[in-house]
């Protein structure tokens, strides 16, 4: 008896000097599964992936959802409690962008989740974890990219028929999740547009100073360009998953079409980004020609006000000339010569802006229009 209870003390002081697990940071995860007896699906949260485990091992498949603070620590951390090997994750995080990641018995997928806000756009990684009965997604907790399904997901895994092979099953929840996100990806093109329509209204301010307008224009160029790397991004996954080459992907052509609709969706919308950057280029030819107008209209008031200055000039530099001849000792004037001399001054003030003047409009010089 003594031995027993030596031995059950013994292993108490086992489990207190074990050190304890690393936990990941953030939000409460969601769980929804269908359980292997059958009957309505089942959810379950919580903070730990450890509380998971149970219930998914009573699951014949699963949608794990784990939103976190640090994505780049706590990502490895849940994969590894949850059975993915230690490898994958770091795999998948050391891609620009997006990622694709096949091992047969698992696989990872990294897809970028788009919010811009003004002209800055922020781009942040899903991780999509699979095997053969769970799909695992992290993502940012700043991230709120899969709420709406997590609310009706238990409606969705209903009308998933139990007779379906596990891949089938896997495929459809998988095309959900990244047609959740491609949709959000694709709102926030509406934030770009909406803010290159601001734009558009200051440049027509012909008040807005020159140095905003180009870090404005640079700004918005910048924006569509990380929109379109997101999308090109998201297309070379879902172009991998679409041929069903992975073991855990369906093979059935039904299924498999709707990776292809996936597609379909993100090639539209790079169109449409591209077009609206073409439409951005066309405007700002169009701005740039308003300004050159602009430009031109202050050049010739510049040069109507040089043309009259150099008449005016012209009309006051004879009779100054004159004045300066005719006071010299050598004419000694006297006041008897006041009357011809003024009129003389007079007559040669009217010929010389007359000349000057016919000079400049028989020569082009003298713009009529200003505007």
């Amino acid at each position: 008896m003594s031995e027993d209870k030596t031995e059950i003390i013994t292993e108490e002081k086992k489990e207190e000097t074990k050190p304890p697990q690393p936990q990941p940071d953030g939000k409460l995860a969601f769980c929804v599964a269908l359980p292997k007896t059958g009957g309505r699906p089942l959810k379950l949260t919580g903070e730990n992936p450890h509380e998971f485990i149970q219930f998914l091992n009573d699951s014949s498949i699963a949608w794990l959802n784990f939103p976190v603070s640090d994505i780049t620590k706590d990502a490895e951390i849940i994969s590894m409690s949850l059975g993915f090997s230690s490898s994958l994750v770091p795999t998948l995080l050391s891609n620009y962008l997006s990622a694709y990641e096949d091992r047969d018995i698992e696989m990872g997928l990294m897809l970028p989740a788009v919010n811009v806000k003004k002209f800055d756009v922020l781009i942040s990684p899903i991780l999509i974890l699979i095997r053969k009965d769970l799909i695992l997604t992290i993502h940012d907790e700043k991230v709120n990219r899969l709420v709406r399904f997590s609310r009706y997901a238990d409606a969705f895994m209903r009308k998933i028929k139990p007779t379906l092979l596990e891949q089938d099953k896997l495929s459809i929840i998988l095309t959900r999740i990244i047609d959740e996100n491609n949709s959000k990806n694709f709102d926030h093109l509406r934030e770009i547009e909406s803010q290159g329509d601001e734009l558009s209204k200051i440049l027509m301010d012909p008040t807005t100073p020159r140095g905003i307008i180009g870090p404005e224009i640079h700004n918005m160029k910048h924006a569509l360009v990380n929109y379109l790397d997101t999308l090109w991004a998201t297309l070379d996954v879902v172009n991998s998953l679409r041929h069903g080459d992975a073991e855990l992907i369906t093979d059935s052509p039904k299924l498999l079409a709707r990776l292809g609709i996936l597609s379909d969706d993100v090639n539209r919308h790079i169109a449409l980004s591209e077009h609206m950057s073409e439409v951005l280029a066309s405007g700002l030819e169009v701005l740039q020609s308003i300004y050159n107008n602009q430009l031109q209209v202050l050049n010739n008031r510049l040069a109507l006000v040089m043309t009259w200055l150099t008449i005016l000039g012209t009309a006051v530099l004879v009779p100054n000339t004159l004045a300066t001849i005719f006071s010299n000792s050598a004419f000694n004037m006297g006041p008897e010569d006041r009357v011809w001399y003024s009129l003389l001054l007079i007559f040669s003030t009217v010929f010389a802006t007359w000349a000057a003047y016919w000079w400049i409009k028989k020569k082009g010089l003298l713009p009529f229009k200003v505007d």
